[in-house]
């Protein structure tokens, strides 16, 4: 009979705090902020269809590139330490939704105890008391404080994991970039030792007219000069090389010198599609993993508001205690031995110096600021792809102005040759279209490099790399 009137009692509060928690949620609700972007890229207007961005580094047709991009997302340190706090974001997630459930703790105690005689006059001998039970207690989300705080931990959660996609975004791009200018360098440092080559022999024919009479040491000097400053420029190149493979080897979250033998072999420079369609501006919300960071960012300062607001009103609680009392084991199961309390509970801070309300407004204010920030990330990413546009376009522009200047400085340079073995022209016309042939061909070698890093940065500011299967798996696993 007593186990029915508990049952009853149980009833009775469920009841009321199915009532309670039916109660309103404080503080603005979330509005996802409207973009005013631009139809069309100023330097692209005509490009409303959008490109494969998944697997943008295919599009070089390096599998060395591929290889070394999937090592990168397995192995980078960077992105391990941005899926260790997406996992400390979903823990804290948790936790916040275990706000709105009850918490059960269960107690046991034996305890022999004995009192004073001195202190009660009286000798009442030791006493033996055998407890175990449960308490609970469970606070009733009337205004909305608690489901606003889980509110808010969702959007950092979603926040975090856009920006694992961004850390991917950068590396992705890092990566191609450092391979294509290794690539590049050594491609400079191929036409270098090409050219010393070159130089050298043209030096030891005017050695040798030297020793015949049929020239002077002013030429052989002039000769000399020319095979030493294209000289001087190997160990730069050599530098920029193994510097180059060691950004790569640490980008692989290995040491730096662990590709030196993998990457020393020299390869062309990879070459990317001449344009790429970019979409339309407004597809950039939905692409770029930094913009939508700060637009969750936005809603969990939002949620901030709501749960500081909360605070003004008063919570509510059910608590509950039941267990067994006894001091003998024998009838510790008995029914005699049963204790309980149940009841409602109420706190409210009436008086705290206005500290409610400056916290209040410190989190509109924080609000406001993730707002700003959302809006300078779309202002920034359209600058950023406008800029990416137009260098992808002028280089290839510049490119070709520098492949027409090295077959112009080509001919020039053989003219001369013939010209000086006729004696129609001194040698020093010889050396100065073989300088300028070098100049032109090291300008196109680096121009090449331009054009394929430029096209990089292109796909990154589009927001290219992110949709892979390790930077998306996690976002799937809380909601």
């Amino acid at each position: 009979m007593m186990f029915l009137t508990i049952n009853r009692k149980l009833l009775a509060l469920s009841l009321c705090s199915s009532l309670l928690v039916t109660g309103c949620t404080v503080g603005p609700d979330y509005k996802k902020p409207q973009a005013n972007m631009p139809e069309a890229f100023h330097a692209s207007p005509s490009a409303e269809s959008f490109a494969d961005l998944a697997h943008w580094w295919k599009t070089f047709n390096d599998p060395m590139l591929d290889e070394l991009i999937d090592q990168a997302i397995t192995s980078n340190l960077d992105m391990q330490l941005a899926q260790a706090r997406i996992r400390q974001a979903r823990a804290q997630l948790i936790a916040a939704g275990a706000s709105l459930k009850p918490t059960v703790n269960a107690t046991a105690a034996d305890t022999l105890s004995r009192n004073s005689e001195n202190a009660n006059g009286v000798s009442t001998g030791s006493r033996n008391l055998m407890q175990a039970g449960f308490d609970a207690n469970w606070e009733i989300d009337v205004f909305g404080g608690n489901r606003r705080s889980i509110e808010a931990s969702q959007a950092s959660y979603d926040s975090i994991v856009e920006q694992s996609r961004n850390t991917l975004v950068t590396l992705l791009a890092e990566v191609a970039t450092n391979y294509i200018q290794l690539r590049g360098y050594q491609y400079e440092l191929s036409l270098v030792n090409a050219n010393v080559v070159s130089q050298q022999d043209t030096l030891d024919i005017q050695e040798s007219r030297l020793k015949a009479g049929i020239t002077t040491d002013l030429t052989v000097a002039q000769a000399q000069a020319l095979v030493q400053t294209t000289r001087a420029q190997i160990p730069t190149l050599q530098a920029k090389i193994k510097q180059t493979i060691h950004r790569l080897g640490v980008l692989l979250g290995q040491s730096p010198a662990s590709l030196m033998s993998q990457l020393e072999t020299i390869k062309p420079i990879p070459l990317g599609p001449p344009s790429i369609p970019t979409g339309v501006p407004a597809q950039l919300l939905r692409r770029r993993p930094d913009i939508r960071a700060a637009e969750r960012s936005l809603a969990g300062a939002t949620a901030q508001i709501g749960v500081q607001t909360a605070e003004l009103y008063p919570k509510f609680t059910l608590n509950g205690t039941i267990g067994l009392s006894s001091t003998q084991l024998a009838n510790f199961a008995d029914n005699r031995s049963l204790f309980y309390s149940l009841g409602p509970g109420v706190s409210w801070r009436l008086f705290d110096g206005n500290q409610i309300k400056a916290n209040i407004q410190t989190a509109e204010a924080q609000r406001d600021q993730a707002a700003i920030n959302y809006q300078q990330s779309l202002l920034t990413a359209m600058e950023e792809v406008e800029n990416a546009l137009v260098f992808y376009d002028r280089e290839q522009t510049r490119r070709d102005m520098l492949g027409k200047s090295v077959d112009a400085n080509q001919r020039a340079a053989d003219h001369a040759i013939k010209l000086n073995d006729a004696g129609l022209v001194d040698f020093i016309n010889v050396l100065t279209a073989k300088q300028s042939l070098n100049q032109a061909q090291s300008a196109l070698a680096r121009s090449q490099t331009a054009v394929s890093a430029d096209l990089v940065y292109l796909y990154k500011v589009l927001g290219g790399g992110w949709e892979l299967p390790q930077a998306s798996e996690e976002a799937t696993m809380v909601k």
